[in-house]
Protein backbone atom coordinates (compact mmCIF):
# COMPACT_ATOMS: atom_id res chain seq x y z
CA UNK A 1 0.00 0.00 0.00
CA UNK A 2 1.33 3.77 -0.95
CA UNK A 3 1.82 6.35 1.87
CA UNK A 4 -0.73 8.09 0.05
CA UNK A 5 -3.20 5.83 0.63
CA UNK A 6 -1.94 5.05 4.05
CA UNK A 7 -2.40 8.79 4.77
CA UNK A 8 -6.07 8.17 3.69
CA UNK A 9 -6.57 5.00 5.63
CA UNK A 10 -5.19 6.80 8.70
CA UNK A 11 -7.62 9.64 8.05
CA UNK A 12 -10.67 7.01 8.17
CA UNK A 13 -9.22 5.43 11.36
CA UNK A 14 -9.19 8.81 13.00
CA UNK A 15 -13.14 9.16 12.35
CA UNK A 16 -14.12 5.00 13.06
CA UNK A 17 -11.68 3.22 16.02
CA UNK A 18 -13.16 3.39 19.02
CA UNK A 19 -10.00 2.35 20.94
CA UNK A 20 -8.47 5.72 20.40
CA UNK A 21 -10.98 7.13 22.02
CA UNK A 22 -10.20 6.29 25.90
CA UNK A 23 -7.08 8.00 24.84
CA UNK A 24 -8.69 11.36 23.68
CA UNK A 25 -10.54 11.72 27.10
CA UNK A 26 -6.91 11.45 28.52
CA UNK A 27 -6.16 14.12 26.83
CA UNK A 28 -9.19 15.92 27.08
CA UNK A 29 -8.71 15.95 30.92
CA UNK A 30 -4.66 15.87 31.23
CA UNK A 31 -3.47 15.78 34.99
CA UNK A 32 -1.06 18.26 34.46
CA UNK A 33 0.04 20.26 31.20
CA UNK A 34 3.54 17.96 30.78
CA UNK A 35 0.75 15.55 30.55
CA UNK A 36 -1.21 17.00 27.98
CA UNK A 37 1.27 18.38 25.63
CA UNK A 38 2.99 14.80 25.30
CA UNK A 39 -0.02 13.46 24.36
CA UNK A 40 -0.60 15.96 21.99
CA UNK A 41 2.86 14.97 20.64
CA UNK A 42 4.42 18.38 21.75
CA UNK A 43 7.19 17.42 24.66
CA UNK A 44 10.01 18.69 25.21
CA UNK A 45 12.33 17.10 23.42
CA UNK A 46 16.06 17.50 23.25
CA UNK A 47 17.74 19.13 20.59
CA UNK A 48 20.72 16.70 20.24
CA UNK A 49 21.93 15.15 16.81
CA UNK A 50 23.33 11.78 17.12
CA UNK A 51 22.45 8.45 14.88
CA UNK A 52 20.34 6.21 14.93
CA UNK A 53 17.32 7.51 16.15
CA UNK A 54 15.50 5.42 17.87
CA UNK A 55 11.96 5.74 19.10
CA UNK A 56 10.77 2.50 21.46
CA UNK A 57 7.24 2.36 22.56
CA UNK A 58 5.40 0.39 25.20
CA UNK A 59 2.46 0.57 27.39
CA UNK A 60 3.52 0.67 30.71
CA UNK A 61 5.85 -1.31 33.39
CA UNK A 62 6.05 -4.46 32.43
CA UNK A 63 6.67 -4.03 28.91
CA UNK A 64 9.41 -0.99 30.12
CA UNK A 65 11.10 -3.93 31.94
CA UNK A 66 10.94 -6.30 28.82
CA UNK A 67 12.23 -3.95 26.67
CA UNK A 68 14.83 -3.08 29.02
CA UNK A 69 17.55 -5.25 27.84
CA UNK A 70 17.05 -4.74 24.54
CA UNK A 71 17.11 -0.86 24.52
CA UNK A 72 20.75 -0.98 26.85
CA UNK A 73 21.78 -3.23 24.01
CA UNK A 74 21.00 -0.68 21.38
CA UNK A 75 22.77 1.92 23.29
CA UNK A 76 25.70 0.18 24.43
CA UNK A 77 25.83 -1.11 20.40
CA UNK A 78 25.37 2.23 19.23
CA UNK A 79 26.57 4.95 21.54
CA UNK A 80 25.79 8.30 19.87
CA UNK A 81 22.18 6.80 19.59
CA UNK A 82 19.11 8.83 20.66
CA UNK A 83 16.57 6.97 22.39
CA UNK A 84 13.20 8.48 22.78
CA UNK A 85 10.71 6.19 25.23
CA UNK A 86 7.13 6.40 25.46
CA UNK A 87 4.71 4.94 27.03
CA UNK A 88 0.61 5.25 27.88
CA UNK A 89 0.78 5.43 31.35
CA UNK A 90 3.45 7.87 33.99
CA UNK A 91 4.24 5.14 36.42
CA UNK A 92 5.40 3.81 32.82
CA UNK A 93 7.46 7.03 32.30
CA UNK A 94 8.79 7.04 35.53
CA UNK A 95 10.01 3.49 35.12
CA UNK A 96 11.35 3.82 31.97
CA UNK A 97 13.47 6.92 33.29
CA UNK A 98 14.65 4.93 36.51
CA UNK A 99 15.47 1.53 34.61
CA UNK A 100 17.09 2.76 31.32
CA UNK A 101 18.45 5.79 32.35
CA UNK A 102 20.97 6.00 29.16
CA UNK A 103 17.92 7.16 26.87
CA UNK A 104 17.99 10.60 25.81
CA UNK A 105 13.82 11.30 26.89
CA UNK A 106 10.99 9.62 28.46
CA UNK A 107 7.21 10.82 27.58
CA UNK A 108 3.67 9.73 27.56
CA UNK A 109 2.97 8.41 23.92
CA UNK A 110 0.88 10.30 21.81
CA UNK A 111 -2.47 10.22 21.04
CA UNK A 112 -3.30 8.13 18.48
CA UNK A 113 -4.67 10.47 15.77
CA UNK A 114 -2.62 11.60 12.92
CA UNK A 115 -2.17 15.15 13.89
CA UNK A 116 -0.81 13.99 17.44
CA UNK A 117 1.36 11.19 15.71
CA UNK A 118 2.53 13.48 12.69
CA UNK A 119 3.98 16.45 15.63
CA UNK A 120 5.50 13.99 17.13
CA UNK A 121 7.35 12.42 14.82
CA UNK A 122 8.72 15.43 13.54
CA UNK A 123 10.17 16.13 16.50
CA UNK A 124 11.98 13.19 17.14
CA UNK A 125 12.40 12.12 13.65
CA UNK A 126 13.60 8.78 14.33
CA UNK A 127 14.98 6.05 11.66
CA UNK A 128 14.03 3.34 13.54
CA UNK A 129 10.68 2.71 15.36
CA UNK A 130 10.32 -0.20 17.88
CA UNK A 131 6.74 -1.20 19.22
CA UNK A 132 6.63 -3.55 22.11
CA UNK A 133 4.18 -6.20 22.43
CA UNK A 134 0.48 -5.81 22.26
CA UNK A 135 0.67 -1.42 20.96
CA UNK A 136 -0.69 -2.10 17.76
CA UNK A 137 -1.56 1.46 17.01
CA UNK A 138 -2.34 2.10 13.50
CA UNK A 139 -1.28 5.61 13.28
CA UNK A 140 2.23 4.66 14.92
CA UNK A 141 2.98 2.54 11.96
CA UNK A 142 1.03 4.51 9.00
CA UNK A 143 2.71 7.58 10.16
CA UNK A 144 6.70 6.02 10.74
CA UNK A 145 5.93 4.53 7.58
CA UNK A 146 5.13 7.77 5.96
CA UNK A 147 7.90 9.75 7.46
CA UNK A 148 11.13 7.07 6.47
CA UNK A 149 11.18 5.22 9.16
CA UNK A 150 12.18 1.48 9.65
CA UNK A 151 9.60 -0.08 11.72
CA UNK A 152 9.92 -3.61 13.78
CA UNK A 153 7.69 -4.95 16.47
CA UNK A 154 10.23 -6.75 19.48
CA UNK A 155 8.35 -8.91 22.19
CA UNK A 156 5.37 -9.24 19.54
CA UNK A 157 2.08 -11.50 21.29
CA UNK A 158 -1.35 -11.27 20.25
CA UNK A 159 -4.01 -13.51 22.16
CA UNK A 160 -7.23 -15.23 20.58
CA UNK A 161 -9.27 -12.36 22.21
CA UNK A 162 -7.48 -9.82 20.67
CA UNK A 163 -6.94 -11.71 17.62
CA UNK A 164 -10.60 -11.63 17.08
CA UNK A 165 -11.12 -7.92 17.55
CA UNK A 166 -8.54 -7.67 15.09
CA UNK A 167 -10.00 -9.86 12.43
CA UNK A 168 -12.93 -7.89 12.93
CA UNK A 169 -10.83 -5.08 11.18
CA UNK A 170 -8.40 -7.05 9.56
CA UNK A 171 -7.52 -4.98 6.93
CA UNK A 172 -6.78 -2.25 8.65
CA UNK A 173 -4.35 -3.79 10.98
CA UNK A 174 -2.79 -5.81 8.03
CA UNK A 175 -2.04 -2.57 6.22
CA UNK A 176 -0.52 -1.03 9.28
CA UNK A 177 1.47 -4.32 10.22
CA UNK A 178 1.95 -4.10 6.70
CA UNK A 179 4.63 -1.49 7.28
CA UNK A 180 6.86 -3.55 9.74
CA UNK A 181 10.24 -4.98 8.22
CA UNK A 182 10.57 -7.16 11.31
CA UNK A 183 7.90 -9.08 14.09
CA UNK A 184 10.23 -10.44 16.46
CA UNK A 185 6.97 -12.70 18.52
CA UNK A 186 7.35 -14.27 21.59
CA UNK A 187 6.04 -17.67 20.74
CA UNK A 188 4.98 -19.73 17.47
CA UNK A 189 0.70 -19.47 18.43
CA UNK A 190 1.89 -15.87 18.34
CA UNK A 191 3.86 -15.62 15.31
CA UNK A 192 1.11 -17.75 13.28
CA UNK A 193 -1.70 -15.33 14.12
CA UNK A 194 0.60 -12.56 12.82
CA UNK A 195 0.99 -14.68 9.68
CA UNK A 196 -2.25 -14.26 9.11
CA UNK A 197 -2.37 -10.98 8.57
CA UNK A 198 -0.26 -12.24 5.00
CA UNK A 199 2.56 -9.63 6.11
CA UNK A 200 5.46 -9.52 4.25
CA UNK A 201 7.71 -8.45 7.32
CA UNK A 202 10.03 -11.60 8.72
CA UNK A 203 8.86 -12.77 11.31
CA UNK A 204 10.63 -14.56 14.14
CA UNK A 205 9.91 -16.31 17.02
CA UNK A 206 12.59 -14.95 20.37
CA UNK A 207 10.90 -15.75 23.00
CA UNK A 208 10.04 -13.46 26.01
CA UNK A 209 12.88 -10.62 26.35
CA UNK A 210 11.43 -9.88 29.88
CA UNK A 211 12.99 -13.09 30.81
CA UNK A 212 16.76 -11.83 30.55
CA UNK A 213 16.07 -9.50 32.92
CA UNK A 214 14.09 -11.89 35.41
CA UNK A 215 16.94 -13.95 35.16
CA UNK A 216 19.65 -11.45 35.58
CA UNK A 217 17.78 -10.29 38.36
CA UNK A 218 17.18 -13.81 39.94
CA UNK A 219 21.07 -14.35 40.21
CA UNK A 220 21.84 -11.39 41.98
CA UNK A 221 20.75 -10.91 45.79
CA UNK A 222 18.57 -8.11 45.33
CA UNK A 223 19.50 -5.58 48.64
CA UNK A 224 15.85 -5.76 50.67
CA UNK A 225 14.72 -2.99 53.21
CA UNK A 226 15.78 -3.49 56.91
CA UNK A 227 11.89 -3.37 57.88
CA UNK A 228 10.66 -5.64 55.06
CA UNK A 229 13.14 -8.45 55.72
CA UNK A 230 12.37 -7.96 59.46
CA UNK A 231 8.82 -8.81 58.50
CA UNK A 232 10.09 -11.71 56.25
CA UNK A 233 12.65 -13.40 58.74
CA UNK A 234 11.81 -16.85 60.05
CA UNK A 235 7.99 -17.13 57.88
CA UNK A 236 7.32 -19.10 55.41
CA UNK A 237 4.58 -16.19 53.17
CA UNK A 238 2.41 -16.43 50.77
CA UNK A 239 3.23 -13.47 48.25
CA UNK A 240 0.03 -12.42 46.11
CA UNK A 241 1.61 -10.38 43.53
CA UNK A 242 0.16 -7.94 41.19
CA UNK A 243 -3.09 -8.23 42.27
CA UNK A 244 -6.23 -7.46 40.69
CA UNK A 245 -9.84 -6.00 41.88
CA UNK A 246 -11.25 -8.81 43.26
CA UNK A 247 -8.48 -10.99 43.43
CA UNK A 248 -7.23 -9.82 46.77
CA UNK A 249 -10.76 -11.08 48.22
CA UNK A 250 -9.69 -14.27 46.49
CA UNK A 251 -6.15 -14.36 48.57
CA UNK A 252 -7.52 -13.21 52.12
CA UNK A 253 -10.09 -16.24 52.29
CA UNK A 254 -7.76 -18.47 51.30
CA UNK A 255 -4.66 -16.83 53.74
CA UNK A 256 -7.62 -17.13 56.59
CA UNK A 257 -8.34 -20.94 55.92
CA UNK A 258 -5.05 -21.58 55.31
CA UNK A 259 -4.08 -20.32 59.36
CA UNK A 260 -5.94 -22.73 60.58
CA UNK A 261 -3.88 -25.58 59.39
CA UNK A 262 -0.12 -23.50 59.38
CA UNK A 263 -1.27 -21.00 62.17
CA UNK A 264 2.38 -19.26 61.61
CA UNK A 265 1.75 -18.23 58.04
CA UNK A 266 2.45 -14.90 56.36
CA UNK A 267 0.74 -12.92 53.59
CA UNK A 268 2.05 -10.23 51.27
CA UNK A 269 -0.12 -8.44 48.72
CA UNK A 270 1.05 -6.44 46.31
CA UNK A 271 -1.84 -4.92 44.21
CA UNK A 272 -0.90 -4.20 40.56
CA UNK A 273 -1.91 -0.26 41.04
CA UNK A 274 -0.83 1.40 43.79
CA UNK A 275 -3.83 3.19 44.62
CA UNK A 276 -5.99 0.38 45.23
CA UNK A 277 -4.35 0.28 48.66
CA UNK A 278 -6.79 1.75 50.42
CA UNK A 279 -9.18 -1.01 48.91
CA UNK A 280 -6.97 -3.34 50.04
CA UNK A 281 -6.88 -1.81 53.77
CA UNK A 282 -10.59 -2.09 54.25
CA UNK A 283 -10.88 -5.46 52.91
CA UNK A 284 -8.14 -6.46 55.48
CA UNK A 285 -9.86 -4.30 58.19
CA UNK A 286 -13.13 -6.27 57.23
CA UNK A 287 -11.04 -9.65 57.66
CA UNK A 288 -10.20 -8.65 61.02
CA UNK A 289 -6.40 -9.22 59.96
CA UNK A 290 -3.65 -7.20 61.62
CA UNK A 291 -1.41 -5.49 58.37
CA UNK A 292 1.27 -3.13 57.88
CA UNK A 293 2.24 -1.16 54.90
CA UNK A 294 5.68 -1.45 53.42
CA UNK A 295 5.55 2.53 53.52
CA UNK A 296 5.59 2.44 57.31
CA UNK A 297 8.71 0.43 57.70
CA UNK A 298 11.12 2.63 57.39
CA UNK A 299 12.85 2.46 60.62
CA UNK A 300 15.68 -0.51 60.91
CA UNK A 301 14.69 -1.01 64.18
CA UNK A 302 10.72 -1.75 63.57
CA UNK A 303 9.64 -4.87 64.23
CA UNK A 304 6.02 -5.73 62.28
CA UNK A 305 3.67 -6.66 64.90
CA UNK A 306 1.23 -8.04 61.56
CA UNK A 307 1.24 -11.47 59.70
CA UNK A 308 0.17 -9.07 56.86
CA UNK A 309 2.10 -7.14 54.47
CA UNK A 310 0.68 -4.40 52.00
CA UNK A 311 3.27 -3.60 49.36
CA UNK A 312 2.68 -0.36 48.51
CA UNK A 313 5.57 0.43 47.00
CA UNK A 314 7.11 0.96 43.58
CA UNK A 315 10.24 -1.45 42.76
CA UNK A 316 10.11 -3.87 46.21
CA UNK A 317 8.45 -7.07 44.44
CA UNK A 318 11.30 -8.63 42.81
CA UNK A 319 13.58 -8.36 45.17
CA UNK A 320 10.80 -9.53 48.15
CA UNK A 321 9.57 -12.87 45.92
CA UNK A 322 12.93 -14.82 47.21
CA UNK A 323 11.91 -14.70 50.12
CA UNK A 324 8.20 -16.27 49.72
CA UNK A 325 7.06 -19.54 50.09
CA UNK A 326 4.43 -19.49 47.20
CA UNK A 327 3.56 -16.90 45.30
CA UNK A 328 0.13 -16.35 43.51
CA UNK A 329 0.51 -14.10 40.35
CA UNK A 330 -2.23 -11.73 39.93
CA UNK A 331 -4.44 -10.59 36.83
CA UNK A 332 -5.87 -13.79 36.16
CA UNK A 333 -8.57 -14.88 38.58
CA UNK A 334 -11.18 -13.22 35.63
CA UNK A 335 -10.80 -12.72 32.04
CA UNK A 336 -9.72 -9.38 30.49
CA UNK A 337 -6.05 -8.99 31.65
CA UNK A 338 -4.73 -12.13 30.62
CA UNK A 339 -2.25 -13.25 33.47
CA UNK A 340 0.86 -11.31 35.24
CA UNK A 341 4.57 -12.41 34.41
CA UNK A 342 5.17 -15.67 36.45
CA UNK A 343 8.78 -15.25 35.78
CA UNK A 344 10.05 -13.45 38.79
CA UNK A 345 8.85 -15.97 41.22
CA UNK A 346 9.86 -19.42 38.81
CA UNK A 347 13.19 -17.85 38.52
CA UNK A 348 13.96 -17.55 42.55
CA UNK A 349 12.30 -20.87 43.10
CA UNK A 350 9.59 -20.14 44.33
CA UNK A 351 6.16 -22.10 42.76
CA UNK A 352 3.72 -20.49 41.33
CA UNK A 353 -0.30 -20.34 41.54
CA UNK A 354 -1.96 -18.70 38.71
CA UNK A 355 -5.50 -18.40 37.45
CA UNK A 356 -7.01 -19.57 34.26
CA UNK A 357 -6.98 -16.62 32.35
CA UNK A 358 -3.41 -16.18 31.63
CA UNK A 359 -3.30 -16.35 27.72
CA UNK A 360 -0.35 -13.32 27.84
CA UNK A 361 1.24 -15.75 29.14
CA UNK A 362 -0.03 -18.93 28.00
CA UNK A 363 3.22 -20.68 26.65
CA UNK A 364 5.39 -19.85 29.88
CA UNK A 365 2.73 -20.97 31.92
CA UNK A 366 2.16 -24.21 29.99
CA UNK A 367 5.54 -25.58 30.62
CA UNK A 368 5.34 -24.20 34.13
CA UNK A 369 2.41 -26.74 35.07
CA UNK A 370 3.82 -29.57 33.13
CA UNK A 371 7.38 -29.34 35.29
CA UNK A 372 5.27 -29.29 37.84
CA UNK A 373 6.37 -25.26 39.19
CA UNK A 374 2.83 -24.13 38.94
CA UNK A 375 -0.69 -25.17 39.37
CA UNK A 376 -3.78 -23.68 38.47
CA UNK A 377 -6.52 -21.95 40.63
CA UNK A 378 -9.64 -20.71 40.20
CA UNK A 379 -10.86 -19.74 43.52
CA UNK A 380 -10.20 -19.58 47.14
CA UNK A 381 -10.67 -23.07 47.72
CA UNK A 382 -8.27 -24.00 44.92
CA UNK A 383 -5.75 -21.75 46.48
CA UNK A 384 -6.23 -23.69 50.16
CA UNK A 385 -6.21 -26.61 48.46
CA UNK A 386 -2.93 -26.34 46.16
CA UNK A 387 -1.00 -24.20 48.81
CA UNK A 388 -1.34 -26.69 51.45
CA UNK A 389 -0.03 -29.59 49.52
CA UNK A 390 3.05 -27.18 49.21
CA UNK A 391 2.76 -25.96 52.72
CA UNK A 392 2.79 -29.58 54.15
CA UNK A 393 5.61 -31.01 52.53
CA UNK A 394 8.69 -28.56 52.18
CA UNK A 395 10.45 -31.26 50.11
CA UNK A 396 7.57 -31.21 47.86
CA UNK A 397 7.58 -27.51 47.59
CA UNK A 398 10.82 -26.74 46.97
CA UNK A 399 11.64 -29.27 44.06
CA UNK A 400 8.38 -27.25 42.85
CA UNK A 401 10.31 -24.62 42.98
CA UNK A 402 13.63 -25.69 41.49
CA UNK A 403 11.08 -26.97 38.50
CA UNK A 404 9.75 -23.76 38.22
CA UNK A 405 12.81 -22.37 37.85
CA UNK A 406 14.53 -24.64 34.90
CA UNK A 407 11.05 -24.25 32.91
CA UNK A 408 11.49 -20.70 32.67
CA UNK A 409 15.27 -20.55 32.59
CA UNK A 410 14.53 -22.62 28.82
CA UNK A 411 12.76 -19.76 27.80
CA UNK A 412 15.70 -17.22 28.15
CA UNK A 413 17.75 -15.63 25.55
CA UNK A 414 15.30 -13.66 23.78
CA UNK A 415 17.03 -10.41 24.19
CA UNK A 416 20.23 -11.25 22.18
CA UNK A 417 18.36 -12.71 19.70
CA UNK A 418 16.60 -9.81 19.33
CA UNK A 419 19.51 -7.48 19.27
CA UNK A 420 20.76 -9.83 16.73
CA UNK A 421 17.87 -9.66 14.62
CA UNK A 422 17.46 -5.78 15.25
CA UNK A 423 21.35 -5.47 14.27
CA UNK A 424 20.47 -6.86 10.79
CA UNK A 425 18.14 -3.50 10.04
CA UNK A 426 19.31 -1.23 7.39
CA UNK A 427 19.02 1.67 9.79
CA UNK A 428 20.64 0.20 12.76
CA UNK A 429 23.74 -1.77 10.73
Amino acid sequence: MSIDEASMLSAIYNMLWYPALPFALIAAHPANMRDYRERMGHGDFPDTAGTPRIWIHAASVGEVEAIRPVAIGLLEHHPGAIMTITTMTATGREAAMRRIPGATAWMLAPLDNRHAVRSFLERVQPNVVLITETEIWPNYFLESARAGATIAVVNGRISERSMRRYMRARGLFRDALGHATLILAQSHEDATRYAQFDLKAKIVVIGNTKLEVAKADATTEDPIRPGLLRFASGRKILIAGSTAPGEDAVVVDAYRELRKNFPQLALMIAPRHLDRTPEVENLLRAASLNFVKASELNSPDTVPDADVLILDTMGELRSFYRRGAIAFVGGSLAPGRGGQNPAEPALVDVPVLIGPYHENQHAMVSSLVTSGGARIVKNSGDVVSEASKWLADDAARQQAGRNAHASVSKGAGGAQLALKHLEALTSLG
